[in-house]
């Protein structure tokens, strides 16, 4: 369950159309423009008092009032009132019980909290062994989920795509049958996504290239998807379910570099717990940093890519396992005393080296010291962080001065189809007013 605050921390601007990942996607889902209409200027006031009482909520660690909100944001009592009326109006928030006793005179203070199961956001994940969908509501719970094991590699699209769509359809349907209305959805695909948000320009552990991948997804069923359907790559969308989780836990935002292995590698940098993607939104693609320029060809054409050495495929074949051998499998065949026990731990110690070599490089780009493992390497984080640990105290240049963390996100299925229903709810606290009834 996502914690109060998480969709209001996640979604800070870092100021370009790419920079906050966590942003209502461009052009849908967002405030209006209401600068050619009379009354403009009172309506975005009221849109801008709006949007600051839900950030206020949204964020608070404790649940505020209305005279909470009077005192931290310098409006009036009554403008407050009636702003917050809107708010339970739109299903944005609902009323806690009654604060009792404490001495104070008057009516006890009403607690506001993010509302339950009134507006929910879709995530869809597919990667090369599964694809899963995930509905959570404004706090966090998730409504329903479904998630499908499977072998995606050299897929067709065009077969995929729907099966990932008729199961997210069930689940929309689900959450609606819960009382709540789908405000929009994001699809997590392994691989590059092009500058439309529809659009896969390559998935190389897929097998698929220039894929107008929404279409596909949705299918005759455009409405039950929501107000917007967006694409988007699958290690940042679950760095953004990581950097939710960690800043619950730790109560401040978070700076860490995300790294996950399906049976590619991704990776996404988070700053102050947003999601920095680059440019053209392609940032993070450390599987392809080369380690050993001479090295083994990779999937991408290359040679010697992190991949070749860290990525899941190579790593279980490196151990001499099936490739449908699971990291848990890895780490069982690390601890025999025989010869497959060590070939095992040559394998992940391996991994580790090359992990520490693109991970050092990455450091001394970037100046950011902490590294979450994701994925695969969850289990195996205990045996790769020695072999990391070392390559990044002899590679980085600040090592001397710097303290390096290397820690795990949790072993939740499927975190980017959390992150995509993270930053599909976006558009409700970013443009809480299009979301009020309008008068009839």
């Amino acid at each position: 369950m996502t914690s109060r605050g998480s969709l209001a921390r996640l979604g800070r601007s870092s100021g370009d159309d790419h920079g906050d990942f966590a942003r209502t996607p461009r052009g849908e889902g967002g405030a209006s423009d209401h600068s050619s209409r009379p009354g403009a200027r009172q309506e975005t006031l009221r849109e801008s008092n709006l949007l600051l009482l839900t950030e206020e909520i949204f964020s608070a660690v404790e649940p505020l009032s209305r005279a909470d909100l009077a005192m931290r944001t310098g409006m009036t009592r009554s403008t407050v009132s009636r702003l917050v009326d809107d708010l339970l109006a739109a299903g944005i928030i609902r009323e806690g019980s009654p604060a009792v006793g404490g001495g104070s005179r008057g009516r006890p203070a009403v607690p506001l909290h993010p509302a339950r199961a009134t507006l929910a956001g879709l995530g869809v994940e597919i990667s090369v062994d599964f694809m899963a969908a995930r509905a959570l509501d404004l706090t966090g719970e998730t409504l329903a989920e479904e998630i499908i094991d499977g072998d995606f590699r050299g897929s067709d699209p065009s077969e995929v795509l729907p099966l990932a769509g008729a199961m997210a359809l069930r689940v929309a349907q689900q959450a609606t049958a819960r009382g709540a209305r789908v405000v929009g959805t994001v699809l997590a695909l392994p691989g590059l996504i092009g500058a439309d948000e529809h659009s896969l320009v390559l998935a190389p552990n897929l097998g698929w290239r220039g894929v107008d991948a929404v279409p596909l997804l949705v299918g005759e069923h455009r409405d039950a998807f929501g107000g917007f359907i967006h694409a988007a790559n699958e290690a940042k969308l679950a760095a953004l379910a990581v950097a939710q989780e960690l800043a619950a836990a730790d109560q401040q935002e978070q700076t860490f570099l995300y790294v996950s292995a399906q049976m590619g590698i991704g990776a996404a940098v988070v700053i102050e717990s947003v999601v920095d993607v680059g440019q053209h939104g392609w940032a993070g693609e450390i599987g392809h940093i080369s380690v050993e320029p001479e090295g083994p060809q990779c999937g991408c054409g290359a040679l010697g890519c992190l991949e070749t050495y860290a990525g899941k495929r190579s790593l279980l074949a490196a151990a001499g396992m099936e490739r449908s051998a699971t990291a848990q499998d890895l780490v069982e065949l690390s601890q025999r005393d025989d010869d497959a026990g060590r070939t095992a731990c040559e394998a992940i110690d391996r991994a580790g080296w090359a992990l520490g070599v693109a991970l050092a490089g990455a450091m001394n780009l970037l100046d950011v010291h902490d590294i979450v493992l994701g994925g695969v390497y969850g289990p195996l984080a205990d045996m790769l962080r020695p072999r990391i640990e070392k390559e990044l105290n002899s590679r980085v240049l600040s090592a001397q001065w710097s303290t390096f963390r290397v820690r795990t996100a949790s072993s939740q299925a499927a975190p980017a189809a959390t992150g995509g229903a993270l930053r599909a709810m976006r558009c409700v606290v970013d443009a809480p007013l299009q979301w009020v009834p309008q008068p009839a």
